[in-house]
């Protein structure tokens, strides 16, 4: 049977829908087998619908203190519906964005549940049942993944709800209970809290955001509690029980003797994902897994000759510019040309609460358990002339150097357009720039990309305005 396809991508999200462009671009005939809507989780229900509520929410915490900028708004209400509306419309928009480039670059859409059949056959099953057999030279698994479920609070849509059922509510919580405060649980937090709902968050770690700087985690708790949000940390939801009005949570606190009882009006698990590894064909071809994902190389093959998988099946960081690059990669690689391995230690996150939270490479605890002897240089947006014109002095950047070589082993920053800050970081560490260079770079003044700067010359005891 002739294969007339060179590859087929099953998984349509950030990782495999810019896998498929770059292989068409290369010149390969490209199938993508999507069982929903183009463009995955990301781009419906997680990054690009969450960072339009949360941008409805800066909006209108900024016209509610509009009077700090010399403006008198008379009266503000926050509109859910309005909110929840615009954040599908922009979905929906980026979404017929994929459709063009798909028809663009020749990309055939292919309808249904994929498998994977041995010698590189893919099947395809609609949802009214049909089956039908597409061969192929190249096929890439990127599947990506759904909200993880804690086994004493499973999602029920109703009670307990996760992320997708939150970017679909009709009515406004009046008070909501958010367990784990990862990037997830603390954007919702944020949000929910600026609108008016009374927020809970509930997190097992001792810290928000565990897998930050310490720095940056107290930060976040500070900030998050001044605004008047209750945090509880070591702490985990033990049980939910709905009581006719709503919801009664317990929360066990690692501190107390005694649990809480929180009412509220909906429970959020925002507790992690799992990956979505299931009826994919992995166990029938002999597919090898560690700890849950699927084991590949630097080029992202798997232990079945002409299959491939990327992004959030696989180990590493379950983000979206991730799989992206991994789907370059890796196509790339099976096109023939030579690309680079991707350094993992050297990826940007990026938490889009307010204030905003960017880190990349060591944090200091890190760097200091690898061995290295560092310098740390910290600089407060409270000494920023920008910070205090835009009324954003809340946080900090954080620096982490190489004693010995000036080399950059990471940056961690909390505040007002941390998450745009950061991208210089990413590049400096990409080509090898060490401190003395940064610190006598000119950066514009004023502006918030100056506290880099800053913090490196404090790094150094030379820092000028702190």
């Amino acid at each position: 049977m002739s294969k007339p396809y060179d590859l087929i991508v099953i998984g349509s999200g950030p990782g495999g829908y810019v896998a498929a462009i770059r292989a068409a671009q290369l010149g390969m005939q490209v199938a993508v087998v999507e069982k929903e809507s183009l463009g995955g989780v990301c781009l419906n229900w997680g990054c690009i619908p969450t960072k339009a509520l949360l941008k409805s929410a800066q909006v209108f915490d900024s016209i509610k203190h509009a009077e700090n900028y010399g403006v008198q708004v008379k009266a503000v209400t926050a509109d859910f519906n309005a909110m929840v509306k615009r954040s599908r419309t922009i979905a929906d928009t980026m979404r017929n964005g994929i459709h063009h480039l798909f028809k663009k670059n020749k990309i055939t859409v292919i309808e249904g549940h994929g498998k994977i059949l041995p010698n590189t056959t893919v099947s395809v099953t609609t949802p009214e049942g049909t089956t039908t057999l597409y061969p192929t030279s190249h096929i890439i698994l990127a599947t990506g993944t759904r909200a993880r479920q804690l086994p004493n609070l499973p999602i029920d849509g109703t009670h307990v709800i996760g992320y997708r059922e939150t970017l679909a509510l009709t009515k406004q919580p009046t008070s909501i209970v958010i367990v784990g405060a990862g990037a997830i649980g603390c954007e919702f937090a944020y949000f929910y809290h600026t609108i008016g709902t009374r927020v809970t968050l509930v997190e097992y770690m001792p810290r928000l955001l565990p897998l930050e700087d310490e720095d940056v985690s107290k930060q976040l708790l500070k900030s998050f509690t001044q605004a008047g949000m209750a945090v509880y940390t070591a702490a985990e939801v033990t049980g939910v029980t709905p009581d006719g009005k709503g919801q009664e949570v317990t929360v066990a606190i690692r501190t107390q003797a005694e649990a809480l009882q929180i009412k509220c009006d909906l429970v959020l698990s925002a507790v992690g994902i799992a990956p979505n590894v299931e009826n994919l064909g992995l166990e029938e071809n002999g597919i090898l897994m560690e700890s849950g994902k699927i084991s590949v190389d630097d080029y992202y093959k798997t232990s079945c000759p002409g299959v491939y998988a990327i992004g959030d099946l696989v180990k590493g960081p379950a983000l979206a510019h991730v799989a992206s690059a991994e789907g370059i990669i890796c196509v790339e690689k099976i096109a023939g040309l030579s690309p680079e391995p991707l350094d993992y230690g050297n990826i940007p996150s990026c938490t889009y609460t307010q204030p905003e939270v960017a880190s990349v490479g060591y944090t200091e605890k890190a760097a200091l358990a690898a061995g290295y002897k560092i310098k740390v240089g910290l600089f407060p947006f409270t000494a920023s002339g920008k910070a205090h014109a835009a009324g954003a002095t809340e946080g900090f950047v954080k620096v982490v150097f190489d004693a010995q070589y000036g080399e950059w082993l990471g940056a961690h920053m909390v505040g007002s357009q941390v998450t745009e800050l950061i991208s210089e970081v990413v590049v400096a560490r990409k080509l090898e720039t060490t401190a003395h260079e940064i610190q006598h770079s000119i950066h514009p003044h004023p502006t918030f990309a100056e506290a880099i700067v800053e913090a490196t010359a404090a790094a150094y005891e030379e820092v000028i305005h702190l």
